[in-house]
């Protein structure tokens, strides 16, 4: 989660002066976010959240407009979240001497850390975006970011000429990356869960193979 004076700053919930209230606060949000991991939004339940918490149904209410407005601070928190961690990219010291399979290890290992720490929250969004699409577009637009800063991270470690062909590799390789990802995050099929470190290594080397083959001068086949 975001640092603590960010973390009240959020559509549809009601900001608190007392220390003790703000903890409150965030109790419930880091709840939430722990229980999705296992049930559904719909699963959860207001009274089992308070109860985990030590919460009146009273003072979940005093803080959150609705329902609703609670599982949008949860989004608008994992997306500000996902936002910090593209944000440091630059000055990740990995990346500054890195070769390209080293660079396509660590923004790949980036992403799936950024997924793992909010996966209950990005199902729970993917869930529910048959009923309200609006609720993944900030997920979306998030992705393309990725992809817009991952693009001059990877592109000086590919060669020279045809940037324009190479920038189109890197995002179709990210976006082999976050569909591997989603399907793993609803549908879990295998032989990879989420949680392996495998799954690691293996799209990275997917990505890596996908930029190799923008790299030779010949014509794309």
């Amino acid at each position: 989660m975001p640092p603590p004076r960010q973390q009240f700053d959020l559509p549809g919930v009601t900001p608190s002066r007392q220390k003790r209230s703000r903890e409150t606060t965030l109790a419930l949000l880091q709840a939430g976010a722990e229980l999705l991991r296992t049930r559904s939004l719909g699963e959860l339940s207001i009274e089992a959240l308070c109860s985990n918490v030590g919460a009146t149904v009273g003072a979940f209410y005093s803080r959150f407009d609705s329902k609703e407005a609670y599982f949008n601070a949860l989004m608008e928190l994992a997306a500000r979240d996902g936002a910090r961690r593209l944000s440091e990219l630059p000055a990740e010291a990995r990346l500054k001497e890195a070769d390209l399979a080293n660079r396509c290890r660590v923004l790949v290992s980036g992403v799936i850390g950024w997924i793992r720490a909010h996966e209950g929250v990005l199902r729970a969004a993917l869930q529910h975006d048959d009923t309200r699409p609006d609720q993944w577009t900030s997920f979306k637009a998030l992705a393309r970011a990725t992809t817009a800063r991952a693009t001059p991270l990877l592109l000086p470690a590919m060669g020279k000429g045809r940037p324009a062909a190479k920038t189109r590799g890197i995002a179709f390789g990210f976006q082999v990356v976050l569909g591997t990802l989603v399907n793993a995050i609803l549908n879990d099929p295998g032989p990879l869960s989420l949680h392996d470190k495998e799954m690691e290594v293996r799209l990275s080397n997917c990505l890596l193979l996908l930029l190799e083959a923008e790299m030779p001068a010949g014509p794309i086949r």
